[in-house]
């Protein structure tokens, strides 16, 4: 796509898609190539298949995922319903005859988009980038077992995936509350061909383990399962409205605390050994 100097101060409102590969800081130097080919493959085989010229579209490159901005003549509802069902069948084919299989998470949001001669920016390029990276998204690949989670944004689930359409299935969407960079969120999770994300099913994650990517997560406390990555899921229902248990950790130690009421026994501050207290 060209655009000369004037556009970059212009805002165009485009579909944002950020990809990004499941655990891709485990693949080795001679891996990476590898896993960046399939990829780009995948992408390349779906925007074939569902009819959409990959030259119209701005494409950044990530390492290891692909930044896309789409713009306003080619409709959204062929991304989310066509393209996505490419991308799927796609993917479980290149993992067909993998080992180990590639995992991929796809972020869509719509918003204002500047493109200048360095690629593009503007906080929707920074929403979509903060959703694909989210926690909850690498839960749900490993919890389900699954290949390919796509997370769109609150705005672009309720003007264009709540009306559904061809292979936009609006049911098989689940909204859990994100902790992100620049605020509280609502994301929209979906596995391709399974059933209505089960939030309840994501094991706990502690904060002293380690997660991959590039620091997105915010300043103070982070509810359970963060990991300091984009925030774990409060699940929400329909009306945006919290529907799951409040868990914080701090220091370690976790207190689980529902209406008011500790489901747990709570330890406030250390335990030491009866002889030193003495000492």
């Amino acid at each position: 796509m060209e655009h000369d100097a004037s556009d970059a101060a212009e805002a165009r409102y485009e579909l944002v898609i950020s990809v990004d590969a499941r655990r891709s800081g485990q693949y080795g130097d001679a891996e990476k190539p590898r896993m960046r080919e399939r990829i780009y493959r995948i992408l390349d085989t779906a925007f074939a298949q569902a009819g959409v010229d990959r030259r119209a579209l701005y494409t950044g490159d990530r390492g290891d995922g692909v930044l896309m901005a789409v713009p306003g003549r080619i409709a959204v509802t062929r991304l989310l319903g066509l393209w996505m069902v490419e991308v799927h069948e796609s993917l479980r084919e290149e993992n067909s005859s993998l080992r180990v299989p590639l995992g991929l998470r796809i972020a869509m949001h719509v918003g204002p988009v500047r493109h200048d001669s360095n690629g593009i920016n503007g906080r929707a390029v920074d929403l979509a980038c903060r959703l694909a990276d989210a926690d909850v998204g690498r839960r749900l690949l490993d919890a389900e077992g699954a290949d390919l989670v796509l997370v769109v944004s609150g705005s672009l689930y309720h003007d264009v995936v709540s009306a559904g359409g061809k292979f936009i299935l609006p049911e098989r969407f689940a909204p859990a509350e994100l902790d992100l960079k620049e605020g509280e969120f609502t994301g929209w999770f979906h596995l391709p061909g399974r059933a209505r994300p089960d939030f309840s099913r994501l094991a706990p994650q502690g904060p002293a383990e380690g997660v991959e990517g590039s620091g997105s997560s915010g300043d103070g406390p982070l509810p359970e399962g963060s990991g300091g990555k984009g925030g774990g899921p409060r699940p929400v229902d329909a009306e945006g409205r919290d529907d799951g248990p409040a868990r914080y950790v701090a220091g370690g130690d976790l207190s689980v605390n529902r209406d008011n009421v500790y489901h747990q026994p709570v330890h406030i501050g250390r335990t030491v050994d009866s002889d030193r207290r003495k000492g």
